[in-house]
């Protein structure tokens, strides 16, 4: 098959979606080498956060006019290259497809990751709600099939966007395999000296934005009267961090949170096997592989109800109200202070990461694309 993807995000974007795109390129390439795979960018990185596997070629647009105007080449432009490439299937990999001017018998296939400006619009600037209500449901509708991350985000789409259940795919994120390697002992030092990370402490990972809801953790430490630092990882987003650092400062914790920003993937693996715990509180999320990293590093992990983190943390991590500190404090007291509670999570979150492997995505992954042709 010839498979065209959008790599924008797999080029450019250090965050959940360009994880999910490289990793799904990856994946692919890896597992199903004999398909050939045009990955379309706009642009190409002067450091691209990619590396472009063998059975990949890029494909950029070819005229001055959509190089000057790259938003519209992948609004409109790439159609275009649909029959000149031959491809059999296009796939959006962030949850939005080119509109297609004319017929073509490329099909189409999009990922969703989530519907979280729907679901907490108060969370977006207005004009982001408006253009995402627009792009998205848009090319849900004109998509012949679509993988959603989660069943919670299957869910959604139906309930939400109205989407027809049955050309509807779940198919979970994976993890980069740089998780599953082993740790030696000179690199947990070199890391532990780097950022000067203390003996013990409670980690979380990911952006650093209200929906995160990292303030929770810190409020459950001072109720629940833990003298564990908590180490928050994760690139700011807007102004929240230092919205984060003043709500910090007033209720005098200021001296029990390190923040760490533009840590590279490299020295994660460390990190969450340096650390005592992982508490992520998320008030809602598509996926949420930031669990997925700390189970396959054999971290114990505490999430948040309600959304799609039950299935990301598997039946063995234990699951808070994200609105309760309270509840949050006593599940944390009670995982650092139980050594067999401990044990027994760590080795349910083993066994919950097998079914994420590489194989099992890509297969799944290729099975929408055949079932389409």
């Amino acid at each position: 098959m010839h498979i065209g993807i959008d790599a924008k995000r797999a080029i450019y974007n250090s965050r959940g979606l360009g994880n999910y795109s490289r990793d799904l390129i990856r994946i692919l390439s890896e597992q199903f080498p004999e398909h050939t795979y045009l990955l379309f960018c706009a642009k190409m990185a002067r450091t691209s956060l990619m590396d472009c596997p063998t059975t990949c070629k890029i494909i950029e647009p070819r005229s001055t006019f959509y190089q000057q105007f790259p938003s519209l080449w992948r609004s409109v432009g790439i159609p275009s290259e649909y029959e000149r490439q031959q491809l059999d299937i296009y796939h959006g990999l962030s949850n939005e497809l080119p509109y297609i001017l004319g017929k073509s018998s490329t099909r189409t296939v999009l990922t969703m990751h989530d519907l979280i400006f729907l679901k907490f619009p108060k969370l977006y600037p207005w004009v982001d709600q408006i253009i995402y209500r627009k792009k998205y449901l848009s090319s849900c509708k004109r998509a012949d099939s679509i993988i959603a991350i989660s069943q919670q985000t299957k869910q959604d789409l139906i309930e939400l966007a109205s989407v027809d259940e049955n050309k509807i795919n779940v198919i979970h994120q994976g993890c980069n395999p740089i998780f599953l390697d082993q740790t030696s002992s000179e690199h947990l030092s070199e890391v532990r000296k780097k950022y000067n990370l203390p003996k013990d402490f409670i980690l979380t990972v990911g952006a650093i934005e209200e929906r995160k809801n990292q303030f929770l953790i810190v409020e459950a430490l001072r109720e629940g009267r833990l003298d564990l630092p908590l180490v928050i990882v994760g690139r700011p987003v807007g102004n929240w961090q230092e919205e984060l650092k003043k709500r910090i400062s007033t209720i005098g914790m200021a001296g029990h949170v390190i923040i760490l920003n533009d840590v590279p993937t490299s020295d994660l693996p460390a990190m969450y096997r340096l650390s005592s715990l992982f508490v992520y509180p998320s008030l809602y999320e598509g996926f949420g592989i930031p669990l997925l990293e700390a189970l396959t590093c054999g971290v114990p992990v505490i999430s948040s109800k309600g959304s799609c983190l039950e299935e990301a943390g598997g039946s063995g991590s234990i699951y808070i109200d994200p609105q309760n500190a309270t509840d949050l404090g006593v599940a944390m007291n009670q995982v650092l202070s139980d050594t067999k509670k401990r044990e027994q999570m760590v080795q349910d979150g083993y066994l919950h990461t097998e079914q994420f492997s590489d194989k099992t995505i890509a297969e799944k992954v290729m099975g929408v694309y055949s079932s389409l042709l």
